[in-house]
């Protein structure tokens, strides 16, 4: 099996990978029923939050990991993509990918009989990034039905947030994705949410929304997906949030963010009720460690 995007999976699977996250959640011992399994971790992209919380989660499965370092591989030899692949398959029993390139992971899987889970493909998808965030909504809000729930920042090019308003279409939520008009969610986002019946909105000012909604996701503006460094400047700080903006949100608001931060959450913000982002991040072992065991056993 593999975990490629969210248009893969229903309702159904999303409910029972959250499930199994809890129990790992709520168990206070590791469990290493993968003690002679190998996990590979791929990362042609900077990460920390994925690649460790993933080798966190395979260790407490008892899985065994080697570490690809692009700037040490054969890559810098001019080896292709798909025979650093073929060759790695080799060496673990599931492969964990991260690349700049949208459909990277979909093609590794095609080329490797070994599972292969897509930790961000470009600008597409971040699947894994999805199943904690609906694991840390439910955690804070007691459930993911009919919840109203912003997303701000690069919208475009932010896969976090085309991955959750995917997942967030079986739920029944209505959004709000606050942004710059040419950093707005992706035309093929929004009509996938109306052909899903999604209500959403779009606006450019977090103030707007932020007294309604349960749940504020914010982004990043991405330095990396820029061209032209001028049009990155002159917008990375546009969207800031601020403790003074928090005022006459409703008491179950919980703040979240995929990481890393840059500036567009205060760090006094921090110190409020409403900041969730870093349990979300620490969330991303028990999930991981439930993906790890679907995808080994089915």
């Amino acid at each position: 099996m593999n975990v490629i995007t969210m248009h893969d999976f229903d309702r159904k699977f999303i409910e029972t990978i959250l499930s199994l996250a809890e129990e790992k959640d709520n168990s206070t011992e590791n469990n290493p029923i993968f003690s002679n399994k190998v996990l590979a971790t791929l990362f042609f992209e900077p990460s920390t939050r994925t690649k460790l919380s993933f080798q966190t989660a395979a260790s407490r499965l008892g899985m065994q990991y080697i570490d690809f370092l692009t700037e040490m591989s054969s890559l810098k030899k001019g080896e292709s993509f798909t025979d650093t692949i073929k060759v790695v398959a080799g060496y673990a029993d599931v492969l964990v990918i991260r690349h700049p390139n949208e459909g990277a992971a979909k093609l590794a899987s095609v080329i490797c009989n070994k599972p292969i889970i897509n930790a961000g493909d470009g600008s597409n998808q971040h699947p894994t990034q999805t199943f904690l965030d609906l694991y840390t909504i439910k955690k804070s809000q007691g459930r993911l039905n009919d919840l109203y729930i912003a997303m701000s920042g690069d919208l475009k090019y932010g896969r976090t947030v085309h991955s959750l308003a995917t997942a967030l279409a079986y739920f029944g939520a209505r959004l709000y994705f606050i942004a710059p008009e040419h950093l707005q969610m992706p035309k093929e986002i929004l009509d996938y949410l109306d052909k899903k019946g999604i209500k959403y909105s779009l606006h450019n000012r977090i103030e707007d929304v932020i007294d309604k909604v349960d749940i504020l996701y914010c982004t990043r503006i991405q330095k990396e997906r820029f061209v032209d460094i001028q049009d990155f400047v002159k917008i990375k700080d546009i969207f800031v949030l601020k403790p003074e903006m928090l005022k006459n949100v409703k008491p179950n608001l919980r703040i979240m963010h995929p990481l890393p931060r840059i500036n567009e959450i205060t760090t006094d913000v921090d110190k409020t009720e409403y900041a969730q982002y870093f349990e979300q991040a620490h969330n991303g072992v028990p999930v991981r460690m439930a993906l790890l065991e679907y995808v080994m056993t089915h």
